[in-house]
Order: structure tokens, then sequence, then C-alpha cells
């Protein structure tokens, strides 16, 4: 049976050990000439929520998008290395994506706040690019609410990859944000809680499958098989 399995990244798949919120806050220095007041306020945001408030807070008008991107874009690249270092990809995350890409009747991708080159730069930091189809993901610069990148996916693994529009999908992430995102769009939810949320607010905020983290293979792929088979 067919499906769409969308992983987010950021304390899902990596721990990127506070290089995501350098990352703003050197993206915003390069464009308002001043380091900002406070760290980004993340937590499963889009990138375009994440940059505009930034600019609202400090009471500065916010640049157009291609150039909010340009300088995520370029403060990402020159921390490759960083996050490299000091970063991980979190246990049970290489062998769940290898488990996932050998299933021909499945598109495993991603569903992430990041822009999409800053997403290859965390995923392929820890050589976990290669396992995933990002051609049909869904990224930061595609919408602004996180519920509308499932749609954007959805359209791609179509065009791309040939799948009906009935294929079921589901989002495996950290925050109330990716529950809300799949509850918004009928989707399955896996979540995990191997970020700052605890299994019980996970829980609270509407999922009924929650894992501590992603190290059982066989039991994350027999949950996803499982909503295939639906």
């Amino acid at each position: 049976m067919q499906l769409i399995v969308l992983w987010d990244i950021d304390h899902t798949l990596i721990d990127n050990a506070g290089v995501s919120k350098e990352i703003y806050a050197a993206a915003f220095s390069a464009l308002a000439g001043q380091v900002p007041v406070g760290p980004a306020r993340t937590e499963g945001r889009t990138d375009r929520l994440i940059m505009r408030e930034m600019f609202v807070r400090h009471g500065l008008p916010e640049p157009n998008w291609p150039t909010i991107e340009a300088a995520l874009t370029h403060a990402g690249e020159e921390r490759l290395a960083e996050l490299r270092n000091r970063g991980t990809a979190l246990p049970g995350v290489r062998d769940v994506l290898e488990a996932a890409s050998t299933r021909g009747d499945w598109v495993s991708s991603v569903l992430t706040g990041n822009i999409a080159a800053n997403a290859a730069v965390k995923l392929s930091a820890f050589g976990l690019d290669s396992l995933l189809d990002l051609s049909v993901g869904a990224f930061g610069a595609d919408a602004e609410q996180r519920p509308d990148l499932v749609g954007v996916a959805r359209e791609r693994a179509q065009r791309l990859r040939g799948v009906t529009g009935d294929v079921p999908v589901v989002l495996v992430g950290d925050t109330p944000r990716d529950i809300e995102a799949a509850l918004a769009t009928g989707s399955q939810i896996v979540a995990v809680a191997s970020g700052i949320h605890s299994a019980k607010e996970l829980a609270a905020a509407g999922a009924t499958t929650v894992l501590t983290d992603l190290s059982h293979t066989s039991d994350l792929v027999r949950i996803l098989e499982s909503f295939s088979a639906r």
C-alpha cells in the first residue's frame, strides 16, 4: 500500500545543538545591521514566521522574502561545519530512514519550517539527505502556516512520483504544531518526545501515537504500515 511519510527535521531527526538559532540571528544581523535581542522563537514555526517575528519584535520593517531567504541560505551554508561538529543525528534515525527508503510504495520526505537550502544543510551534515526524497518535500518558503505545507508535499508527490490523491499522509514530528498540521489536514501523526515537549504534552495536543524517540525501527515501521493499510 502506498504511503507518504513526512518527517520534521529539528529535534525529530537531528539535534542542531543551537546552531539553528545562530542561523536566524546571523541572517537577522546581516539584514538589520544589529544583533537581535533574544533568540528566534521557533518551536515548529516556518522560517517566514520566525523571521517576521524577529523584525516585528525589534520594531523594524520586514525585508522582502527573497532577501530574507538569501540571508538565511548564506547563514546556513556558513555553519555546515559547525553543525556537523556540535550536532548529531538522533537515536535510530538513520536506521528508520533507511527502512522507509527501501519501501518502493512509500514516499519518504520532509515537512519542515526550514527553507529548502537549510534543510539540505542540516540533513547533509549527518549524511541523511540521501535517505529522503527531498524533491517532494515541503519547506519553510512554501507557506507561512505549517498545515498548508501538507498540501504542498501531497501535490509534489502526485506530480513527481505519481501517487494518487487518496494516499494516506503521515507526519512525524516533535511539536504540537506538527500535530496541529496533521489534524487540520486529515493526516496521521506520529509524535516524538525528542524535543522540548513531553509525551504528555504531545498527547494532550491530540496525538494518539507518541514515541519517546525513533530508536525502535521495527516498531515504527509497523506503525507506519498500519496507516498505509487503512
